[in-house]
């Protein structure tokens, strides 16, 4: 694990020593820690299914937006430590619970740890695909590890103005980081493809890239410019994921622009603006998603071995 000895593994470059028990901005050492693993049916329905997608959420975040849902882990403040040994073990629980895929959520500052378990579960037979579930906020180098491990990714576009990325999540940089993050996960998957899985009747997507992007409220014209970004960089090789699920949390107080939910004409001149782009595969969400709750009890859930 010689990369966690001087970090650099998100483009924040902090150059801790994590095996020492150093911690960066991720607020993590070199020990793995989750803080659950279990069935999760509120991804996109390529992703779930009817079965559920086999989440693994990991503890802390090199980005801390400051309008995150899942907060609490992406301070640090849940988790629990386990080995690489039994992250293989938790994939094939999954597996046997009837999960549709093993999704790695938040990964990017554990990818050495990620690595060696998919490694493990390989060589001992797992075939279920490996989603990559991160903000894309992550260098090229950390990466170029996971070449030929991960199926599909799950990234994120958050911002293509800069100053909403620095003013969000501390990351003025953003912009262009996730545009290169992205068109190496796109060299290592390719196009999208979909199969046809036992126990669900919608093809589910075993191989590609879905970028998501969340509406922040009054940014209709950087998600506007995000889409269009994707369209013409990717095409129909792609989907994308329109997402109106934004929700205001305590954090966002000194942001006036964050205090309310996306309003239902921001969302709809956006999807409006993606079909005269021509975008056809995209997934949209229907009715108030904002007041849904997508959040899991971050309660250690499948983290223990099990009786």
């Amino acid at each position: 694990m010689k990369a966690y000895e001087a970090c650099t593994l998100c483009p924040r470059r902090c150059g801790v020593n994590r095996i020492k028990q150093q911690s960066g901005i991720c607020a993590q050492t070199a020990q793995l820690r989750i803080a659950r693993a279990a069935l999760h049916m509120w991804e996109e329905p390529c992703i779930s299914g009817t079965r559920g997608s086999g989440t693994v959420f990991f503890s802390g975040c090199q980005l801390r937006c400051i309008f995150c849902q899942n907060d609490s882990i992406a301070q640090g403040e849940v988790g629990r430590e386990i080995s690489v040994e039994r992250l293989t073990e938790i994939f094939f629980e999954l597996e046997q619970k009837g999960a549709n895929n093993i999704n790695l959520v938040t990964p990017d500052h554990f990818i050495p740890h990620i690595v060696s378990a998919i490694q493990r579960a390989r060589e001992q037979g797992f075939t279920l695909p490996f989603v990559y579930n991160t903000g894309s906020y992550v260098s090229l180098e950390a990466l170029r590890m996971l070449d030929g491990w991960i199926d599909v990714y799950l990234p994120d576009f958050k911002y293509m103005d800069s100053e909403h990325a620095r003013a969000y999540s501390g990351a003025a940089d953003y912009p262009e980081v996730a545009k290169a993050a992205l068109a190496e996960m796109f060299r290592q998957v390719g196009p999208v493809q979909f199969a046809t899985v036992d126990g669900e009747a919608e093809p589910m997507l075993v191989r590609g890239m879905l970028v998501r992007h969340l509406l922040l409220p009054g940014a209709v014209a950087d998600a506007k410019r995000v889409i269009t970004y994707l369209h013409r960089t990717y095409g129909n090789d792609i989907y994308l994921s329109l997402m109106n699920q934004y929700t205001p949390g305590a954090r966002v107080l000194e942001h006036p622009l964050l205090h309310r939910k996306v309003r239902r004409k921001e969302y709809e001149a956006w999807i409006d603006a993606a079909i005269e782009l021509g975008i056809e595969q995209a997934f949209v969400q229907e009715g108030s998603a904002a007041e849904e709750s997508f959040i899991p009890a971050f309660d250690y859930e499948g983290v223990e071995a099990e009786s």
